[in-house]
């Protein structure tokens, strides 16, 4: 009995690690293609307030990693996706969220940033809806780019750039602290 118990232990222990993560009803793909480049999932979590789920959202690189510094600074492709999964979650609100964000990231230090901040920020514009998928791939010697839907909305160039918008989730003092940990798969 011991063995049996110990051997379903183990496949459901192999059978659960293997297993893709669903969030919030969003189940990340494994894999995803930004300019060329495949992309393998780091890690995904949910932005959460005040008890409220969010968006899901999931970090892909080209090396797995669980450092974040090394995730903000890196000069490599990669690219952070967000699932809306409330309608909590409106246009003027992700704005400010954005806002926020950039301010955190660069401790307070934005204004070198504020025309590609806009730029970021027009992406956001248009009325976001539970299902809305946003793809935020930085792609090495060309910028970020913002997807949404599929839809490409923008470039824009620059690494700096790049460190200051992927800190708004992984620097000391990220949007979530709980999804900066599932991105990085700490939990």
């Amino acid at each position: 009995m011991k063995v049996f118990i110990l051997a379903a232990s183990i496949l459901f222990t192999f059978q659960f690690s293997s297993a893709q993560t669903e969030i919030s009803g969003v189940t990340p793909a494994k894999t995803i293609e930004v300019n060329s480049t495949t992309l393998n999932f780091n890690g995904a979590g949910l932005r959460e307030k005040f008890f409220l789920d969010l968006y899901a959202g999931a970090l892909y690189l080209s090396t797995k990693t669980k450092n974040s510094k090394a995730v903000i600074n890196q000069d490599e492709s990669m690219a952070i996706t967000l699932d809306i999964v409330s309608s909590f979650i409106t246009s003027e609100k992700m704005l400010t969220a954005i806002d926020d964000g950039f301010d955190h990231s660069t401790n307070q230090n934005t204004n070198q940033f504020k025309a590609k901040i806009a730029l970021f920020k027009a992406s956001f514009n248009e009325e976001i809806q539970i299902g809305d998928h946003f793809v935020i791939a930085y792609i090495k010697d060309t910028g970020t780019e913002v997807h949404k839907n599929g839809i490409k909305l923008t470039t824009i160039p620059g690494l700096n750039f790049k460190k200051a918008l992927f800190g708004i989730w992984f620097c000391d003092e990220p949007a979530d602290e709980d999804l900066k940990e599932g991105m990085l798969d700490l939990n």
